[in-house]
Order: C-alpha cells, then sequence, then structure tokens
C-alpha cells in the first residue's frame, strides 16, 4: 500500500489525539510532521505515553507554522484547530499542494455572511471557502474524491444530519418544527482549563448551554436545506453529559401524511445499508453511547409515535471520532483512493 506523508496541525488536543492514534496505526499514511505551541520539541510518545512503543511516535511536536508543515514533506494535512485559526493555514497548504482536511468550522459553510452572523467575524478566505467539500462522507463521497479542500463536519451535526437527511430527501418527514435535543461528553469543549468543565463541576450533573443557538446550528440547517431542498430552521438543544466522550441525540419530527414507522426502515437501509460506518439498529430500538464510544460508527434506531403522528429518531456517535478524526480520515482514506474504512475499524 503507498504511503502518504501526512501532518497533524495541532495534534496536542483531544481530537488532535485520537488522530494521532488512528494515523500511527494506518498503512498508508506516513506521520511526518505534528505540531503544538504548548508541547514543541517533545516527542509523541512523552507528551501521550499510551503511544510508547508505538512505532512513529518517536516523532517530536514542531512549531505550528504552515512553513514548517510544508518543509516537513507533507502531501496531506489535517487542521486539529479552533475556528478562525484553521483558515491562516489553508491557503498557504492547499497552494503548495497540500490537500487539507478541516476539523474546524472554518471551511463547512457554503456561504460567507452565515459564516459571520454564527462566528461573529467575516470569512478570512471567502474563494477557499467557495472551494472546500463539506466532507460527510455519506452524502459527499464523489465531491471528497476530488477535493482540495474537505470541511470536516460538527460532531453534533453528524449525530443529527444522518438521520434526518434520507428522511427529508424521501419526503417521509415534515421540515417544519423538527426538535433535536443532544447530549455531550466534556471532551467536546477541548482541552482547555475552565472551571465550567473541570471534575466537580461536571460529575454528576447534566445541564444545556448556548440556548437558543448554538454555532453549529448553521451547518446543520445548511445540510438540512439542501435536502428538504427549502429553506429549514430546526430547534437544537446541546447538553452536557457528565461522560468524557459520546453524543446522544434525540430528534422529533412530524412524519408526512400516511408515512409509517415501516416507510422510514427502508428509507434507512436504501440510504445506509451499504455505508461502512454507520449501523441501523432497527425500529424501536434506542441508541447507546457505550457502543460507539471509541469507534467510528454511528448508530441510529427509530420509532413511530402513532398517537402524535411523529417519528422519534435516536443516534449514538463518538464526539472526537466519527464527529471529528475518524470522520476526517474516512475523507482522507477517499480523497487517496484507500479503502474507506482503512484505519478505522476501532474496536
Amino acid at each position: 500500500m503507498k504511503k502518504v506523508k501526512t501532518a497533524v496541525v495541532g495534534a496536542s488536543g483531544y481530537t488532535g489525539q485520537e488522530l494521532l492514534r488512528i494515523l500511527l496505526q494506518h498503512p498508508g499514511v506516513e506521520l511526518v510532521c505534528a505540531t503544538s505551541r504548548q508541547y514543541r520539541g517533545e516527542r509523541l510518545s512523552d507528551v501521550f505515553p499510551r503511544f510508547r512503543g508505538v512505532p512513529g511516535a518517536e516523532l517530536r511536536f514542531t512549531a505550528a507554522d504552515a512553513a514548517g508543515v510544508v518543509a516537513s514533506g507533507a502531501e496531506a494535512a489535517f487542521l486539529a484547530l479552533p475556528h478562525g485559526v484553521s483558515v491562516e493555514y489553508g491557503r498557504e497548504l492547499v497552494e503548495r499542494g497540500l490537500r487539507v482536511v478541516d476539523l474546524s468550522a472554518d471551511f463547512r459553510l457554503n456561504d460567507p455572511a452565515v459564516y459571520e452572523e454564527f462566528y461573529g467575524k467575516p470569512h478570512a478566505d471567502v474563494e477557499l471557502l467557495k472551494e472546500a467539500v463539506y466532507g460527510m462522507p455519506e452524502w459527499h463521497r464523489q465531491e471528497i474524491e476530488k477535493a482540495r479542500i474537505v470541511g470536516s463536519p460538527g460532531c453534533y451535526p453528524t449525530s443529527i444530519i444522518l438521520p434526518l437527511v434520507p428522511l427529508l430527501k424521501a419526503g417521509l418527514v415534515q421540515p417544519q418544527d423538527i426538535v433535536a435535543n443532544s447530549g455531550s461528553g466534556v471532551s467536546g469543549a477541548g482541552r482547555k482549563a475552565d472551571v465550567a468543565y473541570h471534575f466537580c463541576e461536571c460529575n454528576e450533573s447534566m445541564r444545556a448551554y448556548s440556548v437558543p443557538r448554538h454555532r453549529h446550528l448553521s451547518e446543520i440547517e445548511q445540510e438540512l436545506s439542501l435536502a428538504a431542498k427549502t429553506p429549514l430552521r430546526i430547534t437544537f438543544i446541546p447538553h452536557l453529559m457528565p461522560v468524557n466522550t459520546g453524543i446522544l441525540t434525540t430528534i422529533i419530527a412530524k412524519l408526512a401524511p400516511g408515512a409509517s414507522a415501516s416507510d422510514l426502515t427502508r428509507c434507512y437501509e436504501e440510504a445506509y445499508g451499504k455505508e461502512p460506518f454507520v449501523r441501523l439498529l432497527g425500529e424501536g430500538v434506542p441508541a447507546d453511547t457505550k457502543n460507539v464510544t471509541r469507534t467510528n460508527f454511528v448508530d441510529i434506531g427509530w420509532a413511530e409515535d402513532k398517537r402524535t403522528g411523529r417519528a422519534v429518531l435516536m443516534s449514538a456517535e463518538d464526539n472526537v471520532i466519527k464527529g471529528a478524526g475518524g470522520q476526517g480520515v474516512h475523507a482522507f482514506n477517499i480523497m487517496y483512493d484507500f479503502p474507506e474504512t482503512t484505519g478505522l475499524i476501532l474496536l
């Protein structure tokens, strides 16, 4: 198998750590660069002792600058950086011939005005934003194959878009009055010191946040509107769960007249029956985060509430793998014509 020289920019956060875990074991990857301002000069295996003895983990973190990434000889780069920072790297890396998978929000949106509305400042590279492909393999596979830059979906959006898109495309649920409630593990806040995410603040507690408008609504509504072929607005309420990783989402949507659970089952089987990382649990089977953490799978269950005429859609995923690093590697596999599951069957 050919090996692609690969860099991870911002490799010391939770998502960066999971990316390293996957890429160090990926038979098609030669890891040549991992950047971290905080750990510059230290070995990966010293910062993350779990990597001790793993081939390639003797690599040292380098300064976080685009010139250094290019100088490493990397052909591909993952950007595991905060929004507003990734965009500083995208243009130079792409113009120097690297193919980029960005895990921030900087290249997910089609409309720069929506980016400014939700992220509070104008987009710094509108032309590159217009070129970027939304990196959800299940629905944008052909565009990803040819892309120079991919904006990998957010964790919450993945858990909401995947259950809803096939049903909206098929007209089985109505696009009005959709409500999604999601809970995420604390790792979703990133690897930073913040009192709100200390153990004593999160343990044995659960709370909503970013009510009524979380930033991820922008890409959720973008993709759902494309599926429904009409502008669509949903209510989305995220919650912080007292676990390290995992996202659990429950979606309530009004069924279209005449639609039933059997229609949902048939639609899901047609849409995802051959998808390697979507596991269909079946009618009436709830998703459970314990079955997906540390994997690249998303589990989807569904039910019909005949009393109210609503569909209840349930999904679970790992927020830093299927919701971040693993999904990015899935797109990378498509970009470089590797089997899509390469490096991603994580048990």
